[in-house]
């Protein structure tokens, strides 16, 4: 069984920065396509980054493009999203997703199958 556990949210101000990790147990994590969506209160979840099994490919939606980094260590069974210039909106509960497939990129949440529990980013201004 496949389980995800992120971690490294927090307050931080405008401008500042964050790392926020994601760690996998169970499966064969080398395998798969991975994902970090957000989701502020009361609007649905939204596609942040995508990488692929190999750590080879990655895409990020337009509002992120240029200050947020996906990248993914095979040897430690984990994701993690370098956050940069933050700003108050993107203020949102941070999740990440093992996507079904091995297909590249993969921006829907219904590509995904497994989620962590999420962890908090609070941007202030």
């Amino acid at each position: 069984q496949v389980q995800l556990v992120e971690s490294g949210g927090g307050l931080v101000k405008f401008g500042g920065s964050l790392r926020l990790s994601c760690a996998v147990s169970g499966g064969t994590f080398n395998t798969y396509t991975m994902g970090w969506f957000r989701q502020a209160p009361g609007n649905e979840r939204e596609f942040v980054a995508t990488i692929s099994s190999t750590g080879g490919r990655t895409d990020y939606s337009d509002s992120v493009k240029g200050r947020f980094t996906i990248s993914k260590d095979n040897a430690k069974n984990t994701v993690y999203l370098q956050m940069n210039s933050l700003k108050p909106e993107d203020t949102a509960a941070y999740s990440c997703g093992k996507s079904r497939s091995t297909w590249f990129p993969r921006r829907r949440p219904s590509d995904y199958d497994v989620w962590g529990q999420g962890t908090q980013v609070t941007v202030s201004s």
